[in-house]
C-alpha cells in the first residue's frame, strides 16, 4: 500500500513543526523546504488552505492514507459526541500508534513496521494490521521469539517513560502493556487544531 516513504526532515519543515518528534536536522534548519526556503515570502493563506495543511499535518503524523482518513472522520461524525475529538481518539487506538506510545519503537514508521513483520500480539493473538483499532482493556505485548530482538530491547529500555500517557500502561520486563481507555483531548500531546479539520470535512 503507498505511502510516505521521503526524507521527514523535509516534510516537517513543510508544516513547520517536528510532526515526527525531536529531529535533529529540523532544528537546525526550521524554514520551509526548497532553493528559496528562506527568501520565500508569506503568503495570507486562505481558510482552506489552512484546513487542507492541518489535516494533511495529521496524515503524516499517524501515517494513514487518504482513504482510511475519511473512513475514520465519517466514523468519528457519527458517534454522539465532540467529532474531532474522537477522531483524534480513533487516531490514538491505532495499534502501530500503541506501539510507538508504549516505547516498542522509537517513530509510528517502525512501529508499523514490527506489526506488519509479525512481532506484536494482541490479546495473545499475532496480528499484523497497522491500523487496527483497540478497544479498551486490550492487551498488546511482543511475540515471544521476537523479545530478544536488538531494536525492540534497546527501544524498551530507553528512557521513555509510557506513564505520560495516561490512557496506556506497559510492564517492560514482561513486554506486555494495556489499552486502558481512549484518551481526553488535552492528554493527546500532538499540537493538532482538530476543529480545522471538521470544517474542512463540513463544506
Amino acid at each position: 500500500m503507498a505511502r510516505y516513504t521521503g526524507p521527514t526532515t523535509k516534510k516537517a519543515r513543510a508544516f513547520g513543526e517536528a510532526i515526527y518528534g525531536y529531529d535533529k536536522a529540523y532544528e537546525k534548519r526550521k524554514f520551509p523546504p526548497g532553493q528559496h526556503g528562506m527568501m520565500r515570502k508569506r503568503k495570507q493563506r486562505s481558510d482552506y488552505a489552512v484546513q487542507l495543511n492541518e489535516k494533511q499535518k495529521v496524515k503524516y503524523t499517524y501515517g494513514v492514507l487518504e482513504r482510511q482518513f475519511r473512513n475514520l472522520f465519517e466514523k468519528a461524525a457519527a458517534k454522539s459526541g465532540v467529532t474531532g475529538e474522537i477522531l483524534l481518539q480513533l487516531l490514538e487506538s491505532r495499534l502501530d500508534n500503541v506501539v510507538y506510545r508504549m516505547g516498542i519503537a522509537k517513530t509510528r514508521r517502525s512501529a508499523r513496521q514490527l506489526v506488519t513483520h509479525k512481532h506484536i500480539l494482541v490479546d495473545g493473538i499475532l496480528t499484523n494490521i497497522p491500523s487496527l483499532l483497540l478497544k479498551p482493556g486490550q492487551v498488546i505485548s511482543v511475540r515471544g521469539k521476537s523479545r530478544n530482538m536488538d531494536i525492540i530491547q534497546s527501544n524498551i529500555h530507553s528512557k521513555k517513560d509510557v506513564r505520560a500517557y495516561g490512557w496506556i500502561e506497559f510492564n517492560s520486563d514482561k513486554m506486555e502493556g494495556r489499552y486502558i481507555a481512549h484518551p481526553e483531548r488535552e492528554k493527546i500531546p500532538e499540537n493538532i487544531n482538530e476543529q480545522l479539520i471538521v470544517e474542512l470535512y463540513s463544506k
